[in-house]
Protein backbone atom coordinates (compact mmCIF):
# COMPACT_ATOMS: atom_id res chain seq x y z
CA UNK A 1 0.00 0.00 0.00
CA UNK A 2 1.40 3.39 -0.95
CA UNK A 3 1.92 6.17 1.54
CA UNK A 4 -0.82 8.30 -0.03
CA UNK A 5 -3.37 5.56 0.56
CA UNK A 6 -2.24 5.20 4.16
CA UNK A 7 -2.47 8.93 4.76
CA UNK A 8 -5.98 9.01 3.27
CA UNK A 9 -7.02 6.11 5.51
CA UNK A 10 -5.50 7.82 8.56
CA UNK A 11 -7.28 11.05 7.64
CA UNK A 12 -10.62 9.22 7.48
CA UNK A 13 -10.14 7.58 10.88
CA UNK A 14 -9.02 10.86 12.42
CA UNK A 15 -12.14 12.57 11.11
CA UNK A 16 -14.29 9.89 12.76
CA UNK A 17 -12.42 10.35 16.06
CA UNK A 18 -12.80 14.13 15.82
CA UNK A 19 -16.53 13.83 15.14
CA UNK A 20 -17.00 11.55 18.16
CA UNK A 21 -15.03 13.97 20.36
CA UNK A 22 -17.21 16.89 19.23
CA UNK A 23 -20.37 14.88 19.90
CA UNK A 24 -19.06 14.01 23.38
CA UNK A 25 -18.36 17.69 23.97
CA UNK A 26 -21.89 18.66 22.92
CA UNK A 27 -23.42 15.98 25.14
CA UNK A 28 -21.32 17.14 28.09
CA UNK A 29 -22.39 20.74 27.49
CA UNK A 30 -26.08 19.81 27.40
CA UNK A 31 -25.68 17.84 30.63
CA UNK A 32 -23.86 20.87 32.10
CA UNK A 33 -20.80 18.88 33.07
CA UNK A 34 -17.92 21.18 33.99
CA UNK A 35 -14.98 19.08 32.81
CA UNK A 36 -12.49 21.11 30.81
CA UNK A 37 -10.69 17.99 29.54
CA UNK A 38 -13.76 17.12 27.45
CA UNK A 39 -13.34 20.38 25.58
CA UNK A 40 -9.70 19.63 24.89
CA UNK A 41 -10.54 16.09 23.80
CA UNK A 42 -11.38 17.31 20.29
CA UNK A 43 -7.93 18.88 19.90
CA UNK A 44 -6.17 15.51 20.06
CA UNK A 45 -7.35 14.27 16.64
CA UNK A 46 -7.69 17.79 15.23
CA UNK A 47 -3.96 18.54 15.04
CA UNK A 48 -2.98 15.45 12.99
CA UNK A 49 -6.22 15.87 11.00
CA UNK A 50 -5.05 19.34 10.01
CA UNK A 51 -1.62 18.03 9.00
CA UNK A 52 -2.98 15.18 6.89
CA UNK A 53 -5.61 17.44 5.35
CA UNK A 54 -3.04 20.00 4.30
CA UNK A 55 -0.89 17.23 2.82
CA UNK A 56 -3.81 15.82 0.85
CA UNK A 57 -4.76 19.33 -0.29
CA UNK A 58 -1.27 20.06 -1.59
CA UNK A 59 -0.78 16.63 -3.19
CA UNK A 60 -2.31 17.44 -6.62
CA UNK A 61 -0.36 20.69 -6.87
CA UNK A 62 2.91 18.96 -6.06
CA UNK A 63 2.14 16.31 -8.68
CA UNK A 64 1.54 18.95 -11.34
CA UNK A 65 4.83 20.65 -10.57
CA UNK A 66 6.87 17.43 -10.85
CA UNK A 67 5.16 16.43 -14.11
CA UNK A 68 5.79 19.79 -15.76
Amino acid sequence: MSSNVRIRQLHRWLSIAFTLAVVANIVAMTMQVQASWIGFLALVPLIPLLATGLYLFALPYAGRRSNA
